[in-house]
């Protein structure tokens, strides 16, 4: 399977192309500098600079962009946006690394964990950016997309344990009553979706077991 995994220096982006190396897959990674990771095809170019002759020939082309600043906020939709538009009508799937706050706590869909009184204030316009970026995902039936939602408390330095839940548009907890995972076992649950294909045009999230 090949797979191309943008901004992969980040990360996110490492573990994932260190997981999908070490699963066999024919990994190219997508960086705007040198390249830090696993993978020893790559492919030097700023996300927005990407062409779809670029992404020609991929299974799966794995989204791991973010954006922290005031000013690059909004960029989490037109980024989203730009690589959609160069997989539209392609069997190519498109992965993303989301956000938790956009998930749902009640099951009627209608509030989402940034709403929440705890929710930190000053992560509040990330959480909105990356909410209405994935709105605007739901809207194309031209892509195959699926969106990856971390548990709440994503710990950047967390260990490996290769287990967790599969969840869907809720937030979902685990037995200790805990919504975490860590990026090495959030790496784990993005490769089995690429190379399973089996959330087509869904958000789905992943907590620690």
């Amino acid at each position: 399977m090949k797979i191309a995994v943008i901004c992969a220096n980040g990360k996110a982006g490492k573990l994932i192309v260190e997981e999908a190396v070490a699963r066999g897959a024919d990994v190219t990674a997508v960086v705007r500098n040198e390249n830090q990771t696993a993978a020893i095809k790559v492919i030097k170019k700023d996300l927005f600079d990407l062409t779809a002759s670029d992404l020609e020939g991929f299974d799966v082309v794995i989204d791991a962009f973010g954006a922290w600043t005031p000013e690059t906020l909004p960029q989490h939709g037109t980024s989203l946006k730009h690589l959609c538009d160069l997989v539209s009508g392609r069997e190519t799937r498109l992965l993303i690394v989301g956000g938790a706050g956009s998930l749902y706590v009640n099951k009627e869909h209608t509030i989402q964990v940034m709403d929440g009184a705890d929710f930190p204030e000053m992560f509040k316009p990330l959480a909105s950016n990356m909410s209405k970026a994935l709105d605007e995902l739901r809207t194309r039936t031209d892509v195959k997309w699926t969106y990856i939602s971390p548990a709440g408390d994503f710990q950047a330095d967390g260990t490996k344990t290769g287990n967790y839940i599969l969840g869907g548009e809720e937030l979902t907890l685990n037995a200790k009553g805990e919504s975490v995972i860590s990026y090495a076992d959030y790496a784990v649950a993005m490769v089995d979706e690429a190379l399973s294909g089996n959330h087509i045009r869904q958000r789905i999230s992943v907590v620690a077991k």
